[in-house]
């Protein structure tokens, strides 16, 4: 008895590779649920308190100072060179550049765009709300500080809230939000809400951010998260006219030009200066090219209407009382 052999993980892992035969017909897409209007709403309001804290000068503001003072890259100087390479995970460039990598292969595997154009709308959105707040509130970092105890508002600053953790929040916070099974999106979820934590810590750390500014970007990111499915209709319509585009260019040029107006019968018309008149003889030579035939409108007859054709090529009749060449009739004298 045969036996086929088992496959192995890496089996499994080629075989994932592979592009599938066609698009998946059921594709995991969240929708704005009571849950995520609760979640949004708490992020929301959560987001407009950490604001007015600092706009106060609150007791939000005294632990800014003292987490300053306290310079941690001068308590923990030997993870100096650690911090410095975790905090590019959220820069925008490199960060935007790897999970495009990864949705560009995930959008040709499974025949969709919805992946890179879910991407490009959160990274739009992170750029107009964080970037409005950063330079509508201008605040000043700690190291351009002016005043001890000062929120430092309103000095032309561009720190708050804090672009490398929003963009760490969103960046790989997406691959949550497109993952396919509610498990790896438990994972990517808990995986992105850490790596997040962990660049906007790196950047207080080296001293570029107060640590408010890293608790109301990792908020921000969250809320561009949770606001995500509103936009759902806008990348399927979208998506729909970029497959449409693509489909039109790839045609070929002459099947729309030749099947004209689908549906719309085509109307044949005689040519002009031409009278109605029978079908010319035809010639018992065949040319050698012949031009397309014109049929004239009105009623025609068909092939078995017509005269036969004999195999030498003539219409006329064949009479009984003719003899081939080179021999004599019997009536004949």
């Amino acid at each position: 008895m045969r036996t086929e052999p088992k496959p192995t993980r890496l089996d499994r892992v080629f075989a994932r590779l592979d592009r599938e035969p066609e698009r998946p017909a059921l594709i995991g897409m969240p929708r704005m649920s009571r849950h995520r209007m609760v979640l949004f709403g708490a992020a929301l309001a959560f987001y407009l308190a950490i604001v007015w804290a600092v706009l106060i000068t609150s007791w939000l503001v005294r632990l800014d100072w003292q987490v300053m003072f306290f310079r941690p890259y001068q308590q923990w100087p030997e993870i100096h060179a650690f911090v410095d390479y975790y905090v590019v995970l959220g820069q925008r460039g490199p960060t935007a550049v790897m999970v495009a990598a990864w949705l560009g292969w995930r959008s040709w595997r499974q025949h969709t765009l919805r992946p890179l154009l879910a991407l490009g709308v959160s990274l739009l959105l992170l750029n107009v709300t964080v970037g409005a707040a950063k330079y509508g509130m201008g605040r000043l970092g700690p190291h351009y500080a002016t005043e001890i105890g000062s929120n430092e508002m309103w000095l032309g600053g561009d720190i708050f809230p804090s672009g490398h953790t929003a963009n760490a929040v969103v960046t790989w916070g997406i691959l949550a939000y497109l993952a396919s099974t509610p498990r790896a999106r438990r994972w990517l979820s808990a995986l992105s809400a850490v790596t997040s934590l962990g660049v906007g810590l790196s950047t207080v750390y080296i001293g570029t951010h107060w640590l408010s500014d890293v608790i109301l970007g990792w908020v921000a990111g969250l809320l561009i998260l949770l606001a995500l499915p509103w936009f759902e209709p806008v990348i399927a319509r979208a998506e729909a006219r970029i497959l449409a585009l693509r489909a039109r260019r790839r045609a070929p040029r002459g099947d729309t030009e030749k099947a004209g107006a689908p549906g719309r019968p085509v109307a044949l018309r005689p040519l002009p200066g031409r009278a109605d008149t029978a079908p010319e003889p035809v010639p018992t030579g065949r040319p050698a090219s012949r031009s397309p035939a014109y049929l004239a409108p009105g009623p025609h007859t068909t092939r078995a209407e017509r005269s036969p054709v004999t195999p030498a090529g003539s219409r006329r009749p064949q009479h009984a009382e003719r003899h081939p060449r080179g021999t004599t009739s019997a009536g004949r004298p």
